[in-house]
């Protein structure tokens, strides 16, 4: 399979997820900053223009994060990361969902490119705070979730952690948030991992 990423962006988590379950994989970096989600060459790879995606060895492309880390723990890594019932299931599901939907999506967007949300130059740093309040909001139901677990869901990892792990890196090693504490030491703990450490290296990032 190839995986397709770009350096620092939400695609880490797949690639720490990659990483972790051990399967081989080729990698192909897609510069986002230099615009080459637009190019002719990725476009035709993947109309979507934007990371993650994996194209499987039966020349299907897998988009979106939830979905590929979804198919990466069911098909390569089931005992591994199998909830323990459907319930559990579903709580992995929403709390995987909230953090791309929400904490992404809705704040780190507008954090890190405000641009997208106004044409006014005059609105950025509104729109910046606007995000901040956002993550901050997601953040600390997140830590009130973890509480004092190793990870996210509790005792045992799953792909909710991959997207809780690219997150954190952003609010934590990028941005240098006032995060609630559990939430830092679950960053420091997940990126001292050999698979975070290999897949950060990777992406040239540390």
């Amino acid at each position: 399979m190839k995986f397709y990423y770009s350096p620092g962006a939400c695609s880490l988590g797949i690639h720490f997820l990659l990483e972790e379950i051990g399967i081989a994989y080729e990698g192909g970096a897609i510069h986002i900053q230099n615009g080459d989600q637009l190019k002719d060459g990725y476009i035709k790879i993947n109309p979507k223009s934007k990371v993650p995606a994996i194209l499987r060895d039966d020349g299907s492309l897998l988009t979106e994060f939830g979905v590929i880390a979804h198919w990466l723990a069911q098909t390569h890594a089931r005992e591994q990361f199998e909830p323990d019932s459907f319930e559990q299931e579903l709580r992995i599901k929403e709390t995987l969902d909230y953090i791309v939907a929400t904490m992404h999506m809705q704040g780190f967007t507008r954090i890190l490119r405000p641009q997208k949300f106004t044409p006014n130059d005059g609105d950025l740093v509104w729109v910046q705070n606007y995000g901040k309040d956002i993550v901050m909001k997601a953040a600390g139901f997140l830590s009130t979730q973890l509480g004092d677990n190793p990870f996210i869901m509790g005792e045992r990892m799953t792909i909710a952690d991959a997207a809780l792990f690219y997150t954190m890196f952003w609010g934590v090693a990028r941005l240098k948030l006032d995060l609630p504490a559990n939430l830092i030491r679950y960053f420091e703990r997940m990126s001292a991992r050999p698979a975070a450490q290999r897949a950060m290296q990777l992406e040239g990032l540390i």
